[in-house]
């Protein structure tokens, strides 16, 4: 018999600058809440319009210990770093980042939204690693939007964006190191839609347009739901709206987190910032702009 998981707490997402001074909508960590094992981080970009000249990114910056998945809804982001690695992430796409045991990063608009300016809304989830994986070698997953698997009740009042994990019988193309639910669902009016959700996996839902009801609460544009135990969650919408539903085992591991490092131990906090500021981590080789 399946049990269906219920709201137990709703966070609010609070306002602050990232990056080079770009706004976010972020609901975790917020107050008394540093993370929600194994979810370190969930910030929400805009949905924002620039004009020409004034779309910020996020300069040459570390990263050690854990993954960041960029997910791009609207606008363009072209990075780089200090493997090598570049390239160009729009609507749809999504970049996982698993930056391992340290690598030096770069996240920018692209010349055209700079130049021309332009709506920009996207999330950036950081999931934790656990302490054996923390020094693994940094890769990348970078999937095209029309590479994404969707799903879909049969009346299609609710459609998924299948970017981990599985839903309806859709599994994603992903390789996650932690098993990990990520999917972006819309509702349209009276859709009711319900997604197996391992029973192990801890659970969050982020409303972030209208409102959706999930075991008869609703949680609101802005929102995230901590979710109870099951291996259910359903989502319900009166009128509309759109989530993001998150699910993934806890490490049930110590955290050690200041600024882009979160490891275990205070220690291996100290190592990492040695180790990034003797340039152990390397730095990013400029080339020409792409695209």
């Amino acid at each position: 018999m399946t049990r269906e998981r219920t709201v137990e707490r709703l966070i609010t997402a609070h306002k602050q600058l990232e990056g080079g001074g770009f706004e976010v909508r972020r609901p975790l960590p917020t107050a008394g809440v540093d993370h929600l094992d194994p979810f370190l981080l969930v910030d929400e970009l805009g949905p924002v319009e620039y004009g020409p000249g004034e779309a910020i990114g996020a300069p040459d910056h570390p990263h050690r210990g854990f993954e960041t998945v960029t997910y791009i809804l609207e606008g363009a982001v072209e990075h780089e770093d200090s493997a090598g690695h570049r390239g160009r992430i729009g609507p749809g796409d999504v970049q996982w980042m698993t930056a391992g045991a340290g690598i030096v990063h770069s996240e920018e608009p692209s010349p055209d939204v700079r130049e021309k300016g332009g709506r920009a809304h996207g999330f950036q989830i950081w999931v934790n690693l656990p302490a054996k994986l923390k020094m693994t070698k940094p890769r990348y997953q970078e999937v095209q939007a029309a590479g994404i698997p969707r799903a879909q009740t049969p009346d299609g009042r609710a459609r998924g964006v299948i970017i981990a994990g599985e839903a309806l019988g859709v599994r994603s193309v992903i390789d996650t190191i932690t098993p990990i639910v990520y999917q972006d669902w819309t509702l349209d009016r009276d859709a009711d839609v319900s997604i197996a959700i391992p029973a192990d996996h801890r659970a969050l839902v982020y409303a972030f347009e209208g409102a959706v009801e999930i075991g008869g609460r609703e949680v609101r544009d802005g929102q995230l739901a901590v979710l109870g135990d099951g291996d259910v969650v359903r989502l319900r919408a009166s009128a509309s709206g759109r989530v993001l539903l998150l699910a993934g085992v806890p490490h049930r591991e110590p955290v050690a987190r200041y600024g882009p490092f979160v490891m275990n131990t205070e220690q291996e906090l100290v190592q990492a910032f040695r180790d990034f500021q003797s340039g152990r981590m390397g730095e990013i080789t400029r080339t020409a702009q792409v695209g």
